[in-house]
């Protein structure tokens, strides 16, 4: 009897023991997404708080006026406003790709993502998750709501490996972030949004965007389809004992597509540029993209940027 009990009795205790992992882990991915669910309900919040008007029918490309932008920079909102867009209140972004955690040496490690922002004022919330390894992920919440930068890092949802405390230093490197991935809304741009722009050359042009208290500059580089193929900045990087230095970054876009009347980049990746060479750290696809008036409303399109098979 001993032997026909006792494999029962083993698999009701491994049944027993998957269900107590599960509900721990469920119980700690709750707690997690909590952090990412609360920052988004800042956003429409603060929008709510700090715009007047009816920006969902706000001007059009046609309407607004672009004689005052430097040429570059002018070129390249025609290109990618081509017809009459609405201006863009909030995105939601859907990301395929990898992350390397550590120096040139380290592994890339796949990563998926779900990227909100607001225009108006501006924030982001990024909500991704970098597998280590199988069954061992890493859940990333990196933002920029209400004018602060937070960044949050934990292992399996529960230990905590990464957890930015408030800086000046922060707020500024998220708010530059920010500036250099309008592209993937490029109404923004457009005037009106508190965008400054510097002419540099031909092909270049330097952005500038203030918001409570932070200042963030990225160049935007154009190539020959008055496109924004790479931008660039001197950004505050954590140096791994508290501290932050001023680093050269740059980011790289392509594969423009057509989406709710914008081209947008469908591919991206990031690098900081260290004395030793570039150390590229993020790269992905955009799967698809929605766009509305606040990330708590109906979006007015849900689009895949996947690439079509051939």
């Amino acid at each position: 009897m001993s032997r026909t009990r006792t494999p029962g009795r083993l698999g009701i205790a491994i049944v027993v023991g998957v269900l107590a992992v599960g509900a721990l882990l469920a119980a700690v991915r709750a707690r997690t997404d909590g952090t990412a669910a609360r920052l988004l309900d800042v956003l429409p919040r603060e929008h709510a708080e700090t715009t007047t008007g009816d920006t969902e029918n706000g001007e059009t490309l046609d309407e607004a006026d672009l004689s005052g932008l430097p040429a570059p920079v002018r070129r390249y909102l025609e290109r990618v406003l081509p017809g009459e867009p609405r201006r863009v209140q909030s995105v939601r972004l859907r990301q395929t790709g990898a992350f390397r955690l550590g120096d040139a040496d380290s592994p890339w490690k796949p990563m998926t993502a779900t990227q909100h922002y607001t225009v108006d004022p501006p924030g982001f919330v990024w909500d991704a998750r970098i597998d280590l390894a199988p069954f061992l992920p890493i859940r990333v919440v990196d933002a920029f709501v209400g004018g602060a930068g937070s960044l949050e890092a934990k292992l399996l949802s529960v230990v905590t490996v990464a957890d930015a405390p408030p800086s000046p230093e922060l707020d500024e490197g998220e708010l530059a972030r920010y500036l250099a991935e309008m592209v993937w809304f490029p109404t923004a741009f457009l005037p009106g949004h508190g965008v400054r722009w510097e002419p540099r050359d031909d092909r270049s042009a330097r952005a500038t965007l203030e918001y409570r208290g932070s200042t963030a500059t990225v160049v935007f580089h154009f190539d020959e389809n008055d496109e924004v193929v790479r931008v660039t900045a001197d950004r505050w990087r954590d140096t791994g004992d508290g501290e932050y230095e001023r680093c050269p970054w740059t980011g790289y876009f392509s594969d423009y597509r057509e989406v709710d009347g914008m081209r947008v980049p469908t591919a991206a990746e990031v690098a900081w540029n260290l004395p030793p060479g570039d150390l590229p750290y993020w790269r992905a696809t955009i799967d698809d993209a929605e766009y509305g008036p606040l990330p708590t409303a109906t979006r007015r399109s849900n689009t895949s940027l996947s690439p079509n098979p051939e």
